[in-house]
């Protein structure tokens, strides 16, 4: 997500996502338009079940489409829908005054992604606190994917660059 989605605050990501969850399907159909502002993201199809400050969840459907050659869902994909989740908690997070790109992402593959993916995005709220300098600060996301049964399949950092807008 290079341009930090920026255009989207407008009204802010939270609050399309509180007002399209309260009417049926809603949270599809924000689902779609958020895949659509960032066309990478509409490969996974992901499917947003939480959006906050400082948390963010999405599903991954386990299906051809998103899989590697060994029939389980690929790596890429894993790292597509941690950056999709990552995205709409740094939407949701940010102090109105700052903006974010992604810096880099580390991840590790912890077990075989076999099924839907559930992709999580944290921070603490003292994360986005400490990311005021003038300068600009490096904020550090924690992400990762579970099955449904809780076994983790990835787990990493995402690190952005928070800055003053202009």
């Amino acid at each position: 997500m290079s341009v930090g989605m920026s255009q989207l605050s407008t009204p802010s990501v939270l609050g399309l996502w509180n007002t399209a969850t309260r009417l049926p399907l809603g949270d599809r159909v924000f689902s779609v338009l958020f895949a659509q502002k960032a066309p990478y993201f509409f490969s996974v199809r992901p499917r947003f079940t939480v959006i906050e400050p400082n948390h963010a969840e999405l599903v991954i459907r386990d299906r051809r489409g998103v899989h590697n050659h060994l029939g389980t869902v690929h790596a890429i994909a894993l790292c597509n829908g941690l950056e999709a989740a990552m995205g709409a908690l740094a939407e949701a997070s940010i102090p109105a005054d700052r903006r974010w790109i992604p810096k880099g992402m580390e991840v590790a593959y912890t077990a075989k992604a076999a099924g839907d993916i559930t992709c999580i995005a944290e921070t603490d709220p003292e994360q986005w606190a400490g990311a005021l300098p003038d300068s600009g600060a490096d904020l550090p996301v924690r992400v990762r994917g579970e099955l449904a049964d809780g076994t983790v399949v990835v787990e990493g950092v995402i690190r952005l660059w928070v800055t003053p807008r202009r």
